[in-house]
């Protein structure tokens, strides 16, 4: 009896220390994931995205996927609460940034004389 108590709290201890570096990352890397996002302000209409990213201090690396197709992330920053990235396509340079509030990426984009907003969410890992 005493060993199944001992190794149920050794349990918890585990699943609480997990939970707590994992909460960690999360602060130190928010913008690590996929985020599902819609562009406004296209003469094409709204385009719904996703961007999958992955952040290391201010470097944020990664793709998006479009009905355009996918892409990488040229350049990506995130540094005092702004995401600022670029992807090339054979149209030009698309700019995009954003600030991050609330666990969510509101900002602008650009494409040579094309302008718009984008705003995006974070998917929520799938319940195991």
């Amino acid at each position: 009896m005493k060993r199944n108590i001992l190794l149920i709290g050794l349990i918890c201890t585990a699943v609480s220390l997990f939970s707590s570096l994992s909460l960690a990352k999360d602060a130190e890397a928010p913008l690590t994931g996929t985020w599902d996002c819609l562009s406004k302000g296209s003469p094409s209409g709204d385009m719904p995205f996703t961007l999958y990213l992955q952040q290391d201090g201010e470097n944020v690396d990664g793709s998006v996927s479009s009905p355009l197709g996918d892409a990488p992330i040229s350049v990506g920053t995130f540094k005092q609460g702004v995401l600022e990235f670029e992807i090339s396509s054979p149209d030009g340079s698309y700019i995009l940034t954003a600030k991050l509030a609330e666990g969510k990426l509101s900002g602008n984009w650009s494409l040579n004389n094309d302008k718009g907003t984008w705003q995006g969410s974070k998917e929520t890992p799938a319940a195991k």
